[in-house]
């Protein structure tokens, strides 16, 4: 099994007072650039030692969001390939139908590639709604514009005998002919995040590495999608190298110590969904039937739990609320049963991915959350060296069984 170490880069600052929306909203008056300085450059560090003890990175963006610093996949990429040279470099994901030129990204892939020497791994992810004023987006159709440009964005790191032009309903471009070609051949590997049945099963008819996030227990739900998707594209039976897995990940010398560094790190759940309302479903983003979903459960917005309740082993479904109340006061052990947490000793870390793994029937890949909330430096790194010295180790001798073992 491999690993990447994630953080979404957050401005805890932002979040002391009580205010209505820590996106698209909140004045940047509420940024002190001295303060994002160290925050930013906290998170390089961290993602350094990553590389000397073995933990692939993964990286995102967002924006106009106290909740994360990274504008930009690319910028943050192209720092790290020359700032590492041993793990992969995954940025999870590219907001490709927010992307007014999908030929430009495909040169900034291709070239970051080359820098890295193949060390890229690239990921499309639907743009969060609040993202769709600020981008100037048309929410109507936004899937459909999604799969138009990862089809443009791929045939242009693919494409060895052009130019081409692409003539679609939603891109036109002439003389594609990217510079240089991507280090991986044909390209590096695609990664795609799904929450639902329908977009699991649309992944899988694509062969990408299916990537899942606090679904718990539910993820094999989400894999079986995956496979149905591929058996119906004709593709072979995916193996569990075509699986990847999120949650919070915090190691400590003790047990106590990792799950009070994860209660710091669960900052994220409680701060990702402070989002003013009018900006959590614009008209035409969400398919009829979340829509439908939303509205039998009287809810007007999305978050963690949505497609999936957060269940644990024996079936309990936990209550969540919203904001700074998601976790509520649900005890630490409800989520680590859940698998929204791995947290504890080396041990029990290990102990938790593994068996969390068995259950669904193999997953190749845990995207660690390792650091966010208002986490301290220290302890994100005490915790990276932690798991690259005591738990990676072991995940790499780890068999993932098949989907059809799992328990």
């Amino acid at each position: 099994m491999e690993a990447y170490y994630f953080s979404e880069q957050p401005y805890p600052g932002a979040w002391e007072s009580d205010i209505e929306s820590l996106r698209v909203t909140l004045p940047n008056r509420h940024c002190d650039p001295h303060v994002a300085a160290d925050l930013i450059n906290a998170r390089l560090d961290e993602w350094e030692l990553c590389d000397r003890v073995g933990i692939n990175i993964m990286i995102n963006e967002h924006h106009s969001s106290a909740t994360c610093l990274s504008p930009s996949n690319t910028i943050t990429l192209a720092m790290l390939a020359r700032r590492t040279t041993n793990v992969r470099l995954l940025g999870l994901g590219f907001p490709i139908a927010n992307r007014p030129d999908p030929v430009r990204l495909a040169e900034e892939i291709a070239y970051i590639d080359c820098v890295t020497r193949g060390r890229l791994d690239i990921g499309f992810a639907k743009a969060a709604p609040y993202e769709i004023s600020p981008a100037n987006s048309n929410p109507a159709r936004f899937m459909d514009r999604f799969w138009d440009t990862h089809d443009l964005v791929l045939k242009a790191l693919t494409v060895q005998d052009g130019p081409f032009n692409w003539e679609s309903e939603f891109h036109h471009f002439r003389q594609v002919n990217i510079w240089p070609r991507p280090y991986q051949q044909p390209r590096p590997p695609v990664w795609i995040p799904a929450g639902s049945i329908a977009s699991a099963r649309e992944v899988g008819q694509r062969g990408h590495t299916l990537a899942m996030f606090l679904s718990g227990l539910n993820a094999r739900k989400l894999k079986d999608a995956y496979c149905e998707g591929a058996r119906a594209a004709g593709r072979p039976e995916p193996g569990p190298e075509k699986f990847a897995y999120m949650g919070i990940v915090a190691v400590g010398e003790t047990r106590e110590e990792g799950r009070s560094r994860a209660d710091r790190i669960m900052g994220y759940l409680r701060t990702t969904s402070i989002v003013s309302d009018c900006f959590m479903n614009p008209p035409g983003y969400m398919p009829p039937a979340g829509n439908v979903m939303w509205m039998k459960r009287n809810q007007t917005r999305g978050r963690a739990g949505d497609h999936f309740p957060v269940t644990k082993r024996d079936g309990t479904i936990l209550k969540v609320g919203s904001g700074r109340d998601w976790t509520g006061e649900i005890p630490m052990d409800d989520l680590i049963d859940a698998n929204i947490v791995f947290a504890g000793d080396a041990d029990d870390v290990h102990h938790q991915i593994t068996e969390f793994s068995d259950r669904i029937g193999g997953i190749g890949t845990v995207l660690m959350m390792g650091h966010g909330g208002d986490l301290s430096h220290e302890d994100a790194m005490t915790s990276i060296r932690l798991f690259g010295e005591r738990v990676l180790p072991r995940l790499k001798t780890y068999a993932p069984p098949d989907i059809a073992e799992a328990v």
